[in-house]
């Protein structure tokens, strides 16, 4: 018999330790649920899991997108739904100036307020916003990203649906006339020509013209009696109609010194045409004004299945994202969370192993005291 090493203490006391550790492993687990609490209880099944992890998130921002998408989608459908109504309201006031049981001051009435509903199309155009971002201008196109990895989007673009886009404007006075002539003009260095538009009878006119010049470059000028330039170089140059019908043509180099027009030409007064978006001010106008109405609610029309078509593929993709996510998250965890039932039972053996541990412990540190029977 030996007392200076008990060997059968010894066992038992490191048992025992084993046995309180895998305890305490056993309540941590149960207690947070998890399988993996730190690496090293899974090495392979944390990377794993944390992998997964990062997918599962991206998949739940991606569903958050698709419901913003959707959010912006219908701010821009309920704006278009007020574009139809006013559209329709339109149709209605030509029709009913087609009727020639309308005289002309009638007539001037319903214009007023179908002029009135073109300026509300251009309001709700330039000021349906989400987000800051204007949609029905014409300038939005975006993306929706509705994955969890790079470069899963869904393009969408929505078209200008202002008056002028759907040609439903109220009355304007504009066209296009053309003068067609030659004129040389001739001075010393040729620096710079200047076309004077005097008392002009049309509003916001658009004239050009070209020339070929052989070594200068030329600034043109163009004045709407005489009041503010549009400046211009080589090749383009203004040129406009003045009251007699008389195109003129100046030049100056060097500070003002004047140089000649050769072969300047007088021409005949351009009569333009006016073009109107939505004329109801004389029967032919009316009734021409309601195919425009036509084409106009068609072309919101087709916005608007447009973008019901994008909500329902929203839709669709919100429901694929939920399942797989839901996927991912029951893979992780089977990697990941603890068998509750089967941990209880791994902690209750281990417990037992502690307690019979101890016992054998207690029992092993008495056993060198027989040596003392020896003694006696």
């Amino acid at each position: 018999m030996i007392i200076n090493h008990n060997l059968g203490a010894m066992n038992a006391q490191r048992q025992m330790s084993a046995n309180q550790n895998n305890m305490g492993n056993s309540m941590e687990k149960l207690s947070s649920g998890l399988r993996i609490n730190r690496a090293g209880d899974d090495a392979a099944g944390l990377a794993i899991s944390e992998k997964m992890r990062g997918q599962i998130r991206g998949l739940e921002q991606a569903d958050r997108n698709a419901q913003d998408g959707i959010s912006m989608i219908q701010t821009a459908e309920g704006a278009l739904n007020e574009t139809h109504s006013i559209l329709q309201r339109m149709r209605e006031l030509a029709v009913q100036s087609s009727n020639d049981t309308n005289n002309g001051t009638d007539r001037e009435e319903i214009q007023k307020e179908v002029d009135q509903l073109s300026q509300e199309l251009d309001r709700i155009s330039d000021n349906t916003e989400f987000n800051t971002q204007n949609l029905l201008d014409g300038s939005f196109t975006g993306k929706i990203h509705i994955g969890a990895n790079t470069g899963q989007n869904i393009e969408i673009s929505i078209n200008d649906m202002g008056a002028e886009a759907l040609n439903v404007t109220g009355t304007q006075t504009n066209g296009t006339a053309s003068i067609d002539t030659d004129i040389d003009l001739v001075n010393k260095t040729g620096e710079a020509v200047n076309i004077v538009l005097a008392d002009p009878s049309a509003n916001n006119a658009s004239l050009s013209s070209s020339f070929e010049e052989s070594s200068n470059t030329l600034t043109v000028n163009l004045a709407t009696d005489g009041s503010g330039t549009i400046t211009s170089t080589k090749d383009q140059v203004a040129q406009a109609i003045n009251e007699s019908g008389k195109l003129q043509a100046s030049v100056s180099a060097n500070g003002g010194s004047a140089a000649s027009a050769v072969g300047s030409t007088s021409v005949g007064a351009a009569t333009l045409d006016p073009t109107k978006g939505i004329d109801v001010s004389s029967q032919e106008s009316a009734s021409a004004s309601i195919s425009t109405l036509n084409n106009a609610i068609e072309t919101v029309s087709a916005e608007r299945s447009k973008l019901g078509a994008y909500q329902n593929r929203l839709d669709h993709t919100i429901n694929n994202l939920g399942t797989s996510a839901e996927n991912l998250q029951a893979a992780e965890s089977r990697i990941r969370d603890v068998d509750m039932a089967k941990e209880m039972m791994e902690m209750t053996k281990n417990n037992i192993l502690s307690q019979a541990s101890q016992s054998m412990l207690a029992q092993a540190n008495q056993q060198p005291q027989s040596v003392l029977q020896l003694l006696q």
